[in-house]
């Protein structure tokens, strides 16, 4: 389905969504009283993390697996208590005479357009058995817009199945490209996908000189990708959810926000139900409204109190706005504002009864064990508890 449609679609359900919604009583300020809506405190630890993945041939499997669990992922970074924001980001790579070399995502809350661009990855190329490993690394340390504050928890996972080149004499090596990540504060953590002899070493080296930790997965991963009865209804209110975002501002922020609802339109087509249900689940977290959200949605922004809907220029009000009577807008923003609150509400509930689930048939049953979810959930546990960050309970799945 064209993205322009979906994107024309979220516009029309908007207004018939408060057509339909009853009408609030008014506040002595002209809008509704403001339900509590996850948020993220203004000086909330983050969270930044950025996944070195090899995209030859011989990782389809293990890319597929980050494809689905990317979100679950997110959700277990989330979980901390504080709720940190999460800005994660990616480097793919292959070696010299491949497609690329490197392509670079940088860290970002948008993790939609992060997802979008995931979705792009395929894998190809390699078949010499060294890959760049090298250039991906120093990219992910060198390329990527790291918080400068030591009191982040910034980590780098390295995830591939062959080991690097260390014959390549016009480009830096793994242990000073690790030294120069330890100075800004980034932990390394190698995951090795497969059994290939020769990576270990390396990988091994790598955890060491990078305060990180080694772990092997199988080959393809060995995340947990369990299918639930509450994935359907979840994916369903998700996109509810994302139909009450009404972005504002000047037109070039606008066109970025228009890109961020196509890259939504663009994940929503090609992503399994369980993908869609585990981002629904990410979302209705305090750290996942930075995603569903940002700092140019008029809903989040009214219902925190940063902006009053009349003092808006036409010209920078959301084009579903813009085309109704001044006297309707806060109106409609303020029915918004509680449907999104229900909304979170009702996911909320059926992400705990999900979880349950998974609770029984994965860990219950021991199949969490050893798997890329467990490792890591316990190497981020571990790790960001020195950055003040406290994680109880287990992955999430």
């Amino acid at each position: 389905m064209n993205a322009k449609i979906l994107l024309t679609g979220l516009l029309a359900a908007t207004v018939a969504a408060v057509a339909l919604y009853p009408a609030l009583p008014r506040t002595a300020a002209g809008g509704a009283p403001t339900p509590e809506i996850p948020q993220t405190p203004a000086n909330a630890r983050r969270v930044e993390a950025v996944f070195v993945l090899d995209t030859t041939g011989s990782m389809s499997g293990l890319i597929q697996a980050a494809k689905e669990k990317i979100w679950s992922i997110a959700t277990t970074m989330a979980q901390a208590d504080p709720a940190p924001e999460i800005r994660i980001g990616l480097v793919g790579y292959r070696d010299r005479g491949d497609a690329y070399v490197t392509k670079v995502v940088d860290l970002s809350t948008d993790l939609d357009s992060m997802y979008a661009a995931l979705m792009e990855f395929r894998a190809d190329g390699g078949g010499d058995t060294p890959e760049s490993v090298n250039e991906a690394l120093h990219a992910a340390v060198h390329e990527i817009s790291w918080s400068a504050s030591q009191n982040d928890y910034k980590v780098i996972f390295l995830v591939g199945d062959a080991p690097p080149h260390m014959d390549y004499q016009d480009e830096p090596r793994y242990p000073e490209i690790v030294a120069a990540a330890t100075r800004k504060g980034i932990v390394v953590n190698p995951i090795q996908c497969g059994g290939m002899l020769g990576t270990v070493a390396p990988w091994q080296e790598t955890a060491a000189l990078g305060g990180g930790r080694y772990f092997r997965v199988e080959q393809a991963g060995s995340a947990v990708a369990v299918a639930t009865p509450y994935d359907a209804e979840i994916a369903k209110l998700s996109a509810e959810l994302d139909s009450t975002r009404l972005f504002f501002g000047r037109p070039e922020v606008q066109a970025a926000m228009q890109a961020k609802l196509e890259a939504t339109a663009l994940l929503t087509e090609a992503s399994s139900v369980q993908a869609l249900a585990r981002r629904g689940v990410f979302n209705a977290t305090a750290s996942g409204a930075a995603n569903l959200a940002g700092e140019h949605d008029l809903v989040a922004a009214v219902a925190e109190g940063r902006v009053d809907v009349a003092a808006l220029p036409e010209s920078e009000l959301p084009p579903a706005l813009a085309a109704v009577p001044a006297d309707e807008r806060e109106r409609i923003v303020a029915v918004q504002v509680e449907r999104r609150a229900e909304l979170q509400r009702r996911i909320a509930d059926l992400a705990a009864q999900r979880d349950e689930y998974l609770e029984e048939q994965v860990v219950a049953a021991g199949r969490a064990d050893g798997s890329l979810d467990a490792q890591i959930f316990e190497a981020v546990r571990d790790q960001a508890g020195t950055k003040g960050l406290r994680y109880d309970g287990g992955p999430k799945f």
